[in-house]
């Protein structure tokens, strides 16, 4: 307790430090494989996808990051077991934070799309089972995670095959895909507003204080969904295609609607992701703000002091910009060839994946349902339009991460301690 009082301002400064790395972190690998399939597909460039993600992920951090943030992600430790030496959890959650970012800065140097949300927890797991024993684990939680690396990308690849495929069949196949285009594509534009706002709903409104109950959410959601249906399908008829072209002009027109389409995914998959995982970043740091500011009383909640959230999102964007075209080529051009409308079905599957994440409580990470989407779509074409060799790298980062994060969490704790006691 004395050591909190004494150190009290550096220790908040240097939690500080730290979130604003780890926020960096996810700007470069998390948000950079979330806007990877726009690029990839080239319906963005990469600093329109930059500028997108700057105004959209800010936006969903500041606005809708939370005014309280639970302080240990996910229940994954016990705090009890702190009660009597609060300043080993402030010391934990420093080391989780520093360990998880450097992670992500050597995975995102490698251009490997890693979870931000494993290499925390597997750094918060890592300090709390060697700083104070293993049953200050909760490893019931840390067991539905490493479930979540089967399910996640099984769920959002089977569902983007479903997705290709129907596109494929319903558009594509036909003699006059522009017309088939007029007919469908309002379809898809009612799915993405449907689920898209799910997630905004889900993820994001909760934060700002507005609890709308699930029936509610659903009302709201096919409200916005019809809306952006018929909008869309009013700017379509619009469109002015030469019917007299070739087919692959045709087929050109088609991916251009379907460009037209990602460009508002990317958006809102921004916002809900910045307004989800800036947690990432903040929760360990408003654990350490409310522990040091409070002598050392460990509450469930955190309240969110008004430079934190500022923190995270000025992070997320900056790691972005600087570090994010690395893993940005990885998921854009690595795993598969993408176009538009491949590019799309794999934004609307990981979308409707974290709304069934969300209803059911699954623990979930955006990188692997976005990867599983990808692969999803390059199933769709035949096991050849795959790079297994980089889906290989991509699977060895994911089974690595916990284990990373929980070592260095571990060497960063143990010099803490001994800088400090």
């Amino acid at each position: 307790m004395e050591i909190l009082t004494s150190y009290s301002t550096i220790l908040i400064i240097l939690a500080a430090g730290v979130g604003f790395f780890m926020a960096w972190g996810i700007g470069a690998n998390d948000v950079a494989n979330a806007m990877g399939t726009s690029v990839g597909s080239k319906a963005l460039t990469i600093k329109q996808a930059i500028i997108i993600a700057m105004i959209f992920e800010f936006a969903g951090a500041y606005l809708a990051g939370g005014e309280v943030t639970s302080t240990i992600r996910k229940g994954i430790i016990d705090s009890s077991y702190f009660v009597d030496s609060p300043e080993l959890l402030v010391f934990g959650m420093i080391s989780a934070l520093l360990a998880a970012a450097t992670w992500l800065l050597v995975a995102s140097a490698l251009g490997w799309p890693v979870s931000t949300t494993h290499s925390i927890v597997g750094a918060i797991v890592g300090f709390a089972a060697v700083g104070v024993g293993v049953d200050a684990v909760v490893w019931s939680k840390v067991g539905g995670i490493v479930g979540s690396w089967i399910v996640t990308p099984l769920l959002s690849g089977f569902l983007a095959f479903i997705i290709f495929n129907s596109a494929q069949k319903l558009i594509f196949d036909h003699n006059d895909p522009v017309k088939q285009a007029r007919r469908w594509v309002p379809l898809y534009m009612f799915l993405a507003g449907f689920v898209l706002s799910l997630v905004t709903i889900k993820k994001g409104l909760k934060h700002v204080g507005l609890h709308i109950g699930t029936a509610e959410g659903f009302y709201y959601a096919i409200g916005v969904s019809v809306l952006v249906a018929i909008i869309g399908k009013i700017f379509i008829n619009r469109i002015q295609f030469d019917e007299t072209a070739d087919k692959s002009t045709h087929y050109a027109n088609v991916e251009k609607i379907f460009a037209t389409l990602m460009i508002v995914t990317a958006c809102a998959m921004a916002f809900a992701h910045g307004s989800n995982d800036v947690a990432n970043a903040i929760g360990p740091l408003a654990a350490v703000v409310s522990i040091v500011t409070n002598e050392g009383e460990i509450g469930s909640k955190a309240a969110l002091v008004w430079w934190i959230l500022p923190l995270g999102g000025i992070g997320i964007v900056l790691g972005l910009a600087i570090f994010g075209r690395r893993v940005m080529a990885t998921i854009g051009h690595g795993i598969t060839h993408l176009t538009p409308s491949r590019g799309f079905a794999a934004e609307l599957a990981a979308a409707s994946t974290v709304v069934i994440a969300s209803g059911t409580g699954l623990p979930i990470s955006t990188t692997q349902t976005l990867v599983g989407a990808v692969l999803g779509v390059g199933m769709a074409r035949g096991i050849a339009a795959i790079n297994l060799g980089v889906v290989r790298n991509i699977v060895i980062s994911w089974v690595i991460t916990l284990p990373i994060g929980a070592g260095l969490a571990i060497i960063f704790f143990w010099i803490l301690k001994a800088i400090f006691t």
